[in-house]
């Protein structure tokens, strides 16, 4: 199998490797040696956010990497009580104070924080920050339909990514199709299911025995298969380096017909306001 990652297009002409690496809950020296083996590994999108609380921790690794800043692409998103627009801009430069980074790949808004309803002004505040060339891409995460089709109607501005919850029990059908209409890039957080993991699923065990592969790289190429781009998390070189390794093998129809039809409505892990919870 092979290491070389293909990218995605996005609908605003730049592009981002097929897998990332999530940095949620790293900190501290252990989180810079995880980072930094990720990027020796192959890694070149790294994930991270504010309410992740490592951001200087991103930095500091891509800098010990001794990786070009231009042949890495970092995320991070604006927290749910920055919404109101100077707000959301001095996020975005507090942000890259603390990566000391001149410019972000891609800024997400974290959620839409709608008991508030000011998605709208982080969203313009997005557009702006781009337009000063502090942002090359901007999307947003975890937003429903209507939120999405809120901030295009208002701007004329389509995220290039929703970063949503996605793994095999909540597979996103309906998210996934609205994403296919309006152009947007699906990005997958927790995208193996975290300690709810299908590994022992009938569906799973069967394709990675017949690819001689691990559970979790077939339900990371089932996310690739779909056009979804996943971001695992793993400290360890090995595990950073199998869940990388998925380019080399592909899943017939029925493999991902069953890894798909293990999607259960009540399949989320987490549904409540991501401002207290850092994995989203």
């Amino acid at each position: 199998m092979t290491t070389d990652v293909p990218r995605y297009r996005l609908n605003d002409g730049s592009s981002l490797p097929s897998i990332g690496f999530g940095t949620y809950p790293l900190r501290g020296e252990d989180a810079v040696a995880a980072i930094v083996s990720a990027l020796e590994v192959g890694y070149r999108l790294l994930d991270t956010a504010v309410n992740y609380g490592n951001e200087e921790e991103v930095g500091r690794a891509v800098r010990s990497a001794g990786i070009s800043r231009e042949d890495v692409q970092v995320t991070t998103k604006i927290p749910g009580r920055h919404h109101a627009a100077a707000l959301a801009t001095e996020s975005v430069e507090d942000s890259l104070r603390r990566l000391r980074m001149d410019y972000l790949d891609l800024c997400l808004i974290h959620w839409p924080n709608p008991s508030v309803g000011r998605y709208g002004e982080a969203w313009r505040a997005l557009v702006d920050l781009r337009e000063r060339g502090l942002v090359r891409s901007i999307g947003v995460s975890n937003f429903t339909e209507k939120h999405l089709r809120d901030i295009i109607d208002d701007t004329g501005v389509t995220p290039a990514v929703n970063q949503i919850e996605m793994h095999p029990y909540f597979a996103q059908g309906e998210m996934r199709a609205v994403h296919s209409d309006l152009g947007i890039l699906t990005e997958a957080w927790s995208p193996l299911g975290k300690r709810s993991a299908p590994f022992d699923q009938p569906a799973v065990v069967r394709a990675a025995e017949a690819h001689d592969v691990t559970p979790a790289q077939v339900i990371l190429r089932w996310h690739v298969q779909l056009g979804t781009l996943p971001l695992p998390k793993s400290a360890t070189p090995e595990r950073q380096r199998l869940n990388l390794d998925v380019f080399g093998f592909e899943l017939d129809e029925r493999d991902m017909t069953a890894i798909t039809g293990l999607s259960r409505p009540d399949g989320r892990l987490f549904g409540g306001d991501p401002d207290t919870h850092e994995e989203m």
